[in-house]
């Protein structure tokens, strides 16, 4: 089960991997920010967690919706009860993330059973917090979740492998490993999904990271990463954590003091005259990891200096 040939996706890999280091130790070394600046980005990086999560499981808020449920208290009109209790149980799963981060302990499966026991909180309080003791199939999945009575041996099974890793992979390619081992064993009846993404987030910023949000938008992109690595490919999963896990590391470089970075849309970096590519060609480099980019909803950003990087690169390539 945890033999994985991470060769060729490790080499092509390579310097997605070398720049979010690069960003990471950046953040490490402006620490620390000030507190209501920290705060603040806490606050709405949790709400577009919640709201990303959710909405890659079918629930139908908005993201406005989810801001003024979780910091209003409104109740929707029109949106079933629930969504609503989705949204606070999630949103009360993060707070509890974070205590977990403060006490300093190690992966365990204590706290990813505890996150489950938040997202399924007056929901399916049978199941919350349980590993289930049924089999069970996933819609429009290429795999069968192993029977019941393998679950909590696989489950602990997955845990050593977090911790010890045998394999002595990086943090981004062990949160691959975990998010898609986590996803193939199904340890839940429900919630299976909050509940990874939350435990993934978990190690990561165990690890020092801030959170990766794996946008709705990417959902289509996320099904097929995580059916690719049930084929042994890694590649696309491992991408799309980079790629969240860089959109938020550039929120928080950005509220560093002397921050240079010079994000724009790829139309608008197109638009000015000096680079010999086309929106086509710089948003294709974009989404496969190869420049410095991130993305908000449907729109790629990156700069002038990230393309020239990625020329000067090619150059001595040749």
């Amino acid at each position: 089960m945890w033999e994985v040939d991470l060769e060729n996706t490790r080499i092509e890999m390579q310097s997605t991997f070398e720049r979010i280091a690069l960003k990471k130790q950046k953040l490490q070394n402006g620490r620390p920010l000030s507190q209501s600046v920290l705060s603040k980005i806490k606050e709405a990086l949790s709400i577009e967690w919640t709201y990303n999560s959710n909405s890659i499981e079918g629930n139908s808020l908005t993201l406005r919706e989810t801001q003024m449920v979780l910091q209003e208290g409104i109740t929707v009109k029109g949106k079933p009860l629930r969504e609503h209790f989705e949204a606070h149980n999630h949103d009360k799963a993060i707070d509890h993330l974070y205590k977990i981060i403060a006490n300093k302990s190690k992966f365990n499966s204590s706290d990813v059973l505890s996150l489950h026991a938040y997202v399924l909180r007056s929901i399916e309080d049978e199941h919350a917090g349980r590993l289930r003791n049924g089999g069970v199939r996933i819609s429009g999945a290429n795999f069968v979740p192993p029977a019941a009575h393998k679950v909590s041996k696989l489950f602990d099974e997955l845990i050593d492998f977090v911790n010890t890793n045998p394999l002595h992979l990086n943090d981004i390619e062990m949160a691959a490993i975990l998010h898609h081992k986590f996803v193939w064993i199904h340890p839940f009846f429900d919630g299976n999904g909050r509940t990874v993404r939350l435990a993934m987030n978990l190690f990561l910023m165990q690890k020092g990271y801030p959170p990766a949000i794996i946008l709705k938008e990417d959902r289509k992109k996320y099904y097929e990463a995580l059916n690719l690595a049930n084929k042994g490919n890694y590649q696309k999963l491992m991408l799309l954590i980079c790629q969240a896990t860089e959109r938020s590391l550039n929120i928080y470089l950005a509220a560093m003091p002397g921050n240079d970075a010079d994000y724009d849309s790829i139309q608008n970096i197109v638009a000015e005259e000096g680079l010999p590519y086309g929106q086509e060609y710089i948003s294709l480099l974009a989404r496969r990891g190869k420049i410095d980019a991130y993305k908000e909803g449907r729109v790629w950003y990156t700069s002038k200096k990230a393309v020239k990087n990625y020329m000067s690169t090619r150059k001595r390539v040749r």
